[in-house]
């Protein structure tokens, strides 16, 4: 046997070895129980995988992103295993890892049923303590498809190969623009064939090693994503590290559930989904309706004080304008159809950009005049799937709080320092205080994007330069701009750590110079603006649902739909409690009274159901002393409270925003 050089490395440590041919990545690490795979030039390898001369080595730990997705995935293939043990006649799609989990995609004559997905967990408790060995073998596309026979999906799949990844989420998982491979699952023991399935990998050693895992719920899913494909039951589940790590994850979902912002929703009368509508259109009912104006009013105010100037335009266009931004080309796919009317298409608005470009070229512009920022509440219609929609949160009709800055190149570091401090400040006005920026970058492999290198070049740089003055973690996102220029990205974690994409600043020399945008310079010459976009909250209603969920409905008393409710505690105190909310509401405070035959400790309950920031109890000795007493959401008083100070207290709890 012949020596194998390597190197082992571990982050900037490297350890050169000498071992004989036939050594595995497993014998690298051997006794280094949270190993599960190794990287071997960049690329992840099974921890079967033998050593090259000359090979780098990197350990792969199970708590590391790609451990988890590897540790996840095996736990998809032991998943459908399971179901195909008891529902011999599924067919299998798709089964990729994914954020904190899996799925996998069955076709199934009939839906599962919770009771199944039981009966499913307990199938792959048994497959895991078998201690079944993955174990990974090269195929021709021909011998792929005579073993896959009776799979008609990833006999599909085989057919796109290269092309998977793009035509099927989660695809790449399976086959890529290589060879193609399948991994048996083999007896741990005999040796003998189990269960196999057409994968990439890398997978775990042995289903031994999935340490924590658990089946979450199932839905229908589209074939590749399409309406127009069949549609198939799809299972999820979760896998950890460990079973603490798994009871987190779980109660962290229990908490998450809670705060549901589509089911909060329905329980305070906040908007509603009505299915008339179609999927992704909400209508906002009247407690929603002043969340929402409280919302757009501050907004206003901010960019007003800020050197803003208001604009509104339609929504809808000629399809043409879409065509001269590049919208159309590289953003077609989520525009809805064409509406077709006076021998013209004509295109729902997905963006307000190009419009406002209209405004800035309406007439001549002077350098003077720069920077000129444009602002408008503008409503947009995407089409997106409707797999993917989600209550607020991801919807097909939405209203932008939508700038577009015009200045000079010279104005545009500025520029760019001054609005991301304004979009950081106003984010934690709103009660968010955990931020962190990323930096998304265009692929120059790619042909998506338009416009020179230098202008991507400098436009990148500015961002870069206005992201790291705010001392705040910048994160790379290579490939993730848009098609016409970089951008930064605002995430903001909630109450619960979870992070949201929030606000977006994007610099763009590609649509001004698209649209022939110009102004006359100090010297009469003709340049062209830069043109800044910037959307604050993403939409009125995306930043609706995850304050909603962020406060757990608990809206501080400034946003809060009813900021006060009156509870008598007899029918003799109603008049009195009405001649206390009208001077409230002389005030601008949001105030009602509960007037009903309810007794009183129902008139409670049902304020606090209703997450109310202050209840205003009124009895005898309340009136006679010209008082109220307050009871708040901790069900703590405070009793004899002149009414003057009480509206006093309410109004210094709204104006300084703070929470009660």
């Amino acid at each position: 046997m012949s020596d194998v050089r390597v190197t082992v490395q571990r982050d900037s440590e490297r350890e050169e070895r000498v071992v004989t041919t036939g050594t595995t990545a497993a014998d690298l690490f051997q006794g280094e129980r949270s190993v599960v795979a190794a990287r071997v030039a960049g690329q992840l390898k099974d921890l079967a995988y033998e050593i090259a001369d000359g090979d780098a080595v990197e350990p792969v730990e199970i708590t590391s992103e790609d451990g988890l997705n590897i540790l996840r995935h095996s736990t998809a293939h032991v998943m459908a295993q399971a179901v195909q043990e008891l529902f011999p006649e599924a067919k299998l799609g798709i089964g990729p890892p994914i954020k904190d989990g899996f799925y996998y995609d069955f076709d199934v004559e009939t839906p599962f049923h919770p009771d199944d997905l039981k009966r499913i967990e307990k199938k792959m408790q048994e497959i895991q303590k078998r201690g079944q060995k993955f174990a990974r073998r090269a195929i021709s596309d021909d011998a792929a498809r005579e073993e896959l026979a009776d799979e008609p999906y990833k006999l599909e799949l085989i057919g796109l190969k290269g092309s998977a990844a793009d035509a099927a989420e989660g695809a790449s998982a399976e086959v890529g623009a290589g060879e193609l491979t399948i991994y048996d699952n083999l007896d741990g023991k005999t040796g003998e064939l189990c269960w196999k399935d057409l994968c990439r990998g890398p997978h775990l050693p042995s289903t031994r090693v999935i340490p924590a895992f658990k089946l979450m719920r199932s839905a229908a899913a589209y074939w590749r994503g399409s309406e127009k494909n069949k549609q198939l039951q799809r299972i999820y589940g979760t896998a950890w590290p460990t079973k603490d790590e798994l009871k987190a994850h779980l109660e962290f979902l229990a908490e998450a559930e809670k705060r549901d912002h589509r089911k909060l929703g329905s329980e305070l009368d906040l908007f509603s989904f009505p299915e008339e509508l179609g999927p992704g259109l909400a209508v906002f009912h009247p407690k929603g309706g002043v969340v929402r104006k409280v919302m757009e009013d501050y907004s206003r105010q901010r960019h007003e004080a800020s050197g803003y100037e208001f604009v509104n335009t339609p929504h809808l266009s000629k399809e043409r304008l879409f065509e001269i931004s590049g919208h159309l080309p590289h953003y077609g796919e989520s525009m809805f159809p064409a509406i077709e009317f006076d021998e013209q298409n004509y295109r729902l608005k997905a963006m307000n950009c190009p419009m406002h470009n209209l405004i800035f070229k309406s007439r001549g512009r002077s350098y003077r005049e720069l920077p000129l920022r444009l602002f408008e509440f503008g409503t947009v219609y995407r089409y997106e799937k409707s797999g993917v929609v989600h209550g607020l949160t991801r919807s097909r009709g939405f209203t932008q709080d939508d700038s577009h800055i015009y200045c000079t190149k010279e104005q545009m570091p500025e520029e760019l320092d001054t609005l991301l401090t304004f979009v950081l400040d106003l984010l934690r006005d709103y009660g968010l205080n955990e931020f962190e920026l990323e930096l998304s970058t265009r692929d120059p492999e790619s042909d998506k994007f338009i416009g020179s290198d230098e202008d991507w070049e400098e436009a990148t740089e500015a961002l870069r330069q206005a992201a790291e003055k705010q001392g705040l973690p910048l994160v790379p996102d290579p490939g993730g701009a848009a098609y016409y220029g970089p951008k930064i990205s605002v995430q903001a974690k909630d109450a619960i750590g979870r992070s949201w994409q929030m606000s977006t600043l994007q610099v763009d020399f590609n649509q001004p110079k698209r649209f022939g945008l110009e102004y006359t310079a100090a010297d009469g010459s003709k340049q062209q603006p830069v043109m800044l976009h910037r959307a604050l909250f993403g939409s009125i209603e995306r930043f609706f649902g995850v304050l909603l969920e962020h406060y757990a409905g608990v809206f501080p008393a400034w946003l809060a739909p009813v900021q006060a409710t009156c509870i008598p505690i007899g029918d003799a105190h109603v008049p009195y409690l009405q001649e206390f909310a009208a001077q409230a509401k002389a005030k601008g405070l949001r105030i009602e009274v509960d007037a009903s035959s309810d007794r009183m400790q129902k008139k409670i309950r049902n304020a606090q159901k209703s997450k109310v920031p202050f209840m205003i109890i009124a009895g005898d000795e309340d009136m006679e002393a010209g008082a109220v007493s307050f009871r708040y959401r901790d069900g703590s008083q405070k009793n004899g409270i002149p009414r003057d100070a009480a509206i006093a207290e309410i109004l210094d709890v709204v104006e300084r925003r703070v929470q009660v």
